[in-house]
């Protein structure tokens, strides 16, 4: 996309930052700078480019979407993170998240269970210019053993946790991610402990569910 192109989405996503961020308590100065760095409208259909700011998730395809900013925020302030971290991403969906996330760690390993996704976020990623991201096709419920422990996990579908991502996580790592089923989640950081982990709650949300399994393009 040329330059003068992404100017004229500079004023948009700093009104985002203000109306629908710092309005309803983000307050994570690294969060907020983040946000307001990373062009969103590069990872949302070009059909849907004019909405890529509004306060709403869109569709990307293959059944999924693209979360709100204020939820992509707001699970990303809840990790806390320093930017030294390695953080594991559960669905890379288009790769907003993921981008948003390079920004706040040192490196991000992100799986994505459905291939045609998986192929566009490479694309979106690598058009945005974020480097320090890793990108897996694979069944997020089985994690990415290869690279762990990790600092933070974070899960980008509704649904519970799978044993496995507790134990690819540091002692005093995060695990958050939306809890429940039908539609029906609610946002859960749980801290891994030298004996059991610590567990908070946070806003009710809703999000597309957690699936086994892969979906290769060819299986479609």
């Amino acid at each position: 996309m040329p330059l003068h192109a992404n100017l004229a989405y500079e004023r948009p996503r700093q009104r985002m930052v203000v109306d629908q961020l710092q309005a309803r308590g983000i307050d994570d100065a690294r969060v907020l700078a983040a946000m307001g760095s990373v062009p969103r409208h590069m990872f949302v259909d070009p059909a849907l480019v004019s909405r890529a700011y509004q306060d709403a998730s869109l569709p990307i395809g293959s059944g999924q979407t693209i979360s709100q900013p204020y939820m992509v925020a707001r699970m990303s302030q809840l990790l806390g993170l320093q930017g030294h971290e390695r953080v594991l991403e559960i669905g890379t969906g288009c790769g907003y998240q993921t981008a948003v996330l390079s920004r706040l760690c040192r490196r991000v390993y992100s799986i994505e269970r459905i291939q045609a996704l998986h192929e566009r976020a490479r694309q979106n990623l690598r058009a945005a210019r974020h480097a320090n991201v890793m990108l897996k096709c694979g069944d997020g419920r089985l994690g990415w053993e290869d690279y762990a422990p990790y600092d933070a996990i974070i899960v980008t579908a509704g649904g519970f946790a799978s044993e496995l991502w507790l134990q690819q996580l540091k002692t005093g790592g995060r695990l958050l991610l939306p809890e429940g089923d039908g539609g029906a989640h609610r946002l859960v950081r749980r801290t891994k402990m030298a004996h059991g982990y610590s567990e908070e709650y946070f806003d009710a949300c809703t999000f597309v569910p957690l699936l086994e399994g892969v979906e290769s393009s060819l299986s479609r």
